[in-house]
């Protein structure tokens, strides 16, 4: 048995399991909330990030932020008849006694469903308004993604790192702890990186920059771009 596979089956029996391994989630909680289609398949962004991280990754953990967020709205059909991005604008309605959960699991659910459109391409360079907007805010690409990649690399324990975009095209770098979503303080994500173990550690281990820069060969630019040119019309939701 090979170093990586020792470690699997380490943590397959110890407590980390809870968090890396847990059990696949055959079917949701009943509720408004759904998983979404990858729309891609797992092994699309090899050899960046292996196939069985991008199963485990969305069909447990995307799915138990799903079946959570659903279980915590059971008894409040109100809440549960709200977007995902407006729940999470509206915390402050959220009753006491969920709102946690809603925070953690509805942030989870928008969070990963932004990352999943983000991924699936060929890395390179965006281009158009998109490309104009990160030499204005940013200098140049190389300069975002150093930045990028430093905050991400700074997340102490497990979160996110994003570039959000407002109404007007202005693009800023903003790390973020846990599942806690942009949404949340009034911004919308363009694109984002899960900094959470389980995105990336059966492959790097405990070599976060690695996974950080080799991140960048997957983003597929034509779908950044379009979530930008929805920023400036107003229509971008997650």
């Amino acid at each position: 048995m090979n170093q990586l596979s020792r470690r699997a089956a380490l943590l397959g029996a110890g407590a980390a399991a809870a968090t890396l391994w847990a059990e696949p989630i055959r079917a949701q909680a009943t509720g408004p909330y759904a998983l979404p289609k990858l729309g891609y398949g797992f092994d699309a962004n090899e050899p960046y990030i292996d196939a069985q991280t991008m199963e485990i990754h969305h069909d447990r953990h995307h799915a138990a932020y799903v079946a959570n967020l659903n279980a915590a709205l059971k008894d409040y059909p109100k809440l549960g008849a709200m977007s995902a991005d407006v729940l999470l604008s509206k915390l402050g309605q959220v009753p006491d006694s969920i709102r946690t959960l809603v925070r953690n699991n509805a942030g989870g659910h928008v969070n990963h469903s932004m990352f999943w459109q983000v991924m699936g391409g060929k890395g390179g360079e965006p281009g158009g308004a998109l490309a104009a907007a990160i030499s204005r805010d940013f200098g140049d690409l190389a300069s975002l993604q150093s930045a990028f990649n430093k905050a991400g690399a700074g997340v102490f324990g497990s979160g996110w790192v994003f570039v959000t975009v407002n109404k007007v095209g202005r693009l800023t770098l903003v790390p973020r702890p846990n599942q806690d979503s942009p949404i949340i303080d009034g911004q919308r994500a363009l694109f984002g990186n899960d900094v959470w173990e389980h995105a990336y550690y059966l492959k790097y281990q405990n070599k976060r920059a690695d996974y950080l820069a080799a991140w960048w060969n997957v983003l597929d630019w034509s779908k950044i771009e379009a979530r930008y040119s929805a920023a400036m019309v107003g229509t971008l939701t997650i």
